[in-house]
């Protein structure tokens, strides 16, 4: 029989031990052959990023040792740090950004050069050509004066070496891809203030033995953001733009663009990492892809002759990284109820295998909390999205005149979005009698380009109000504790906590990972990538610095009057400790309960587990105090 006990109270088997202990991060599958690889963040190996190899005959190995660590910085973001083809495999390490060759039966050979005094060489994205000869990827050049350059070069993977450079005279370039028949090369390129998925051009050019040619532009442009170009077998080039609004496949055979598939639906994300892929050619006529429809990602199968569209069942309502050959395809799947995996699908057979998970926890569903995707109505009469998660824990039960505390969560970007995978850390809080409400705010992905824009001058406006106004429509359906509420976010989603906790009088506590407080500082002192993101968010600078003042949060600590933790890591390059720090300060100056931790050997976000496990704990527990909830 169920214990009666308070929300928030509840004693949960989903520990921040385990999670730490039994949880890695899956990402970038990729196809050789009859092998796969993909890439492991390891957080009880202090965050190293392990590439892995699988074959049928062989089972799974670790390819790069330690202390290796297969993870790029390039747009600080990273993504697609390591590149195979025809046995050969490439990645880039951590601490000196080189590019390594992996020798199977050896030790990591460095192809590029090391770093010197005058800064380091980066490197990402790397497109092999079928004679094995050259290399291309993108490179950011961190040598020079005043912002890294960034180019497009070609590196003979015989020599090794900087590499030539193809493309340049851009600030941004992203997705270099060789045709199959090693003659042409496609790139996405764009400019300050855009971002990825702003505006952007598809570029295609001659590739000559290290140079290129030709070059012409044939998507993209103002108001349309392309993604993702690939070569087909024939020597079509197909790529993804939302000049519709909604992110949709396209074809460009040489002389005209075509659409493939048209819906209302995103068949890409935003870039904030390289190496998103969501579609692929399993054939000359025969197309697969992922699209992301209603918060849930569906699989389609495409004959690019007919034009005619099946789709495909699974289990899975996340599918990201989607790789295809002739004979099969691999994603990283995951759903609400089970952790996400590497996952082969056996093209001829139909069949799905699971050939890595992401958690070894075989948690009973007694203590998971199944998403609910709601929406609700916002300011200037529109409609917002949000998942919602009951508490869930069937040992135990709550007193009937009670209502659980909530917590909302702001996630990052803010061009972002928050899906329904399996994630421990939001069951962590549901077990323990949270409901707990993941708000896709104005400005998400995944609705369109319309939605998307939303947030364009209003950054710390549109967001917050949907925060809010997601807790009141839950406080409205008598769901949660209209006295208990809290809001959490790291990053961009710091950012939109502290505006909501400084700005509003709503919220009763507040935890900021690693967030924004002083916009001003983060359009002078951030990395290259995000330099001029607030341009389109808040207003060009410093054009427009009094706006700047007004959004940012350090500037309204007179109006905080509600308890506040702080998580920061001391080498975050994109949000600088000093964003937290002199917030922390004013709020101790007020006597206002806060608490702050600084994460030794951090960048941006948490890696190793002993952090992550004490980012969890010290924020629920954080929460309990200042709600007068005893917990174990």
């Amino acid at each position: 029989m169920a214990q009666t006990a308070p929300y928030g109270s509840w004693t949960s088997p989903i520990s921040s031990d385990l999670i730490v202990a039994e949880t890695i991060r899956l990402s970038e599958p990729l196809l050789d052959g009859e092998e796969i690889y993909w890439s492991e963040a390891r957080p009880t190996e202090g965050g190293r990023v392990v590439f892995v190899r699988w074959s049928a005959a062989a089972g799974t190995c670790d390819l790069t040792p330690d202390p290796f660590n297969a993870r790029t910085r390039v747009h600080e973001y990273g993504g697609a740090a390591c590149a195979v083809r025809d046995g050969g495999a490439w990645f880039v390490n951590f601490s000196d950004q080189r590019i390594y060759r992996l020798d199977m039966n050896g030790s990591p050979r460095a192809m590029t050069p090391a770093m010197t005094p005058a800064g380091d060489l980066r490197f990402a994205d790397a497109s092999i050509d079928s004679a094995g000869r050259w290399m291309v990827c993108v490179r950011e050049d961190h040598s020079g004066a005043g912002e890294p350059a960034n180019t497009i070069v070609a590196i003979d993977l015989e020599q090794g070496g900087p590499g030539r450079v193809l493309a340049s005279g851009c600030d941004f370039y992203s997705n270099p891809r060789i045709s199959a028949d090693g003659r042409r090369i496609a790139w996405v390129q764009w400019n300050h203030p855009n971002m990825p998925w702003d505006d952007t051009e598809l570029c295609v050019a001659e590739l000559r033995d290290g140079s290129i040619g030709n070059q012409q532009t044939i998507a993209g442009g103002v108001d349309e953001s392309v993604a993702q170009p690939r070569w087909s077998e024939s020597g079509d080039l197909y790529f993804i733009s939302d000049r519709t609004s909604w992110w949709n496949l396209y074809r460009w055979d040489g002389a005209a663009v075509d659409a493939v598939c048209r819906r209302d639906a995103e068949f890409a994300g935003p870039g904030w990492v390289f190496g998103l892929s969501s579609y692929g050619f399993a054939g000359p006529q025969t197309l697969l892809c992922v699209h992301n429809e209603g918060g849930r990602a569906n699989l389609l199968k495409i004959d690019t002759v007919s034009g005619e569209q099946t789709a495909i069942a699974t289990d899975y309502s996340s599918i990201q990284g989607l790789q295809v050959d002739r004979a099969a395809a691999v994603f990283i799947g995951g759903s609400a109820r089970r952790p996400s995996a590497v996952v082969r699908l056996d093209l001829a057979t139909g069949e799905f295998s699971e050939l890595r998970r992401s958690s070894s926890l075989d948690v009973s569903s007694d203590y998971l909390s199944e998403p609910a995707a709601i929406e609700f109505p916002t300011e200037n009469g529109l409609t917002a999205h949000a998942y919602y998660y009951a508490p869930a824990n069937a040992d135990f039960a709550a007193p009937a005149d009670e209502r659980p505390p909530v917590l909302v969560r702001s996630h990052g970007g803010p061009t972002s979005a928050t899906h329904t995978d399996f994630n421990l850390s939001i069951q962590y809080w549901t077990s323990r009698g949270y409901a707990f409400v993941d708000v896709n705010y104005g400005g998400s992905t995944g609705y369109g380009r319309e939605y998307r824009n939303r947030l364009r001058g209003q950054w710390g406006v549109i967001d917050v109000d949907d925060c809010i106004n997601a807790a009141k429509h839950l406080i409205r359906a008598d769901l949660v504790d209209p006295l208990r509420t809290a809001i959490d976010g790291g990053s961009a989603g710091g950012y939109t906590t502290l505006c909501a906790l400084t700005m509003r009088d709503f919220f009763a506590v507040g935890a900021s990972h690693y967030g924004v407080s002083d916009l001003a500082g983060l359009a002078s002192d951030t990395h290259k990538f995000e330099s001029r993101y607030l341009d389109r968010l808040i207003g060009p600078w410093p054009e427009t610095r009094d706006l700047y003042a007004a959004r940012s949060p350090i500037n309204h600590v007179d109006r905080l009057a509600c308890p506040v933790i702080f998580f920061q890591g001391d080498e975050d390059e994109v949000v600088p400790p000093d964003q937290a720090e002199r917030m922390v300060t004013a709020l101790r100056e007020k006597g206002l309960p806060v608490e702050y931790v600084l994460f030794e050997g951090e960048q941006h976000g948490f890696r190793k587990a002993e952090n992550i496990k004490q980012a969890l704990d010290g924020e629920f527990a954080f929460f309990a105090r200042n709600f007068g909830i005893e917990t174990n």
